[in-house]
């Protein structure tokens, strides 16, 4: 189990709360989830402008982009969207 901090972008928050309450409680959990056991949750990788290694976990009709900052202990949850768009 990881000791990392989970950090969540603003716009990922904004999302959620336009959800209704059930599926915020799932994603929210499964954040946790990741934060706890980041590369268990990596079903693809993507790499962002920095070169970074971003992953991306499907989760029901959601895609979640995460970020192991392995080297400050935390997972960034960067980006939620529809899985089937990107």
């Amino acid at each position: 189990m990881s000791d990392s901090r989970l950090f969540i972008a603003v716009e990922v928050l904004d999302l959620l709360r336009s959800l209704p309450a059930r599926e915020q409680r799932n994603l929210l959990q499964r954040f946790r989830d990741i934060a706890a056991f980041p590369a268990r949750f990596s079903d693809f990788v993507e790499y962002d402008a920095a070169s970074r290694r971003v992953d991306v976990h499907v989760f029901g009709k959601f895609a979640v982009k995460f970020w192991d900052d392995f080297a400050d202990r935390q997972v960034k949850i960067l980006d939620l969207h529809f899985a089937d768009r990107s």
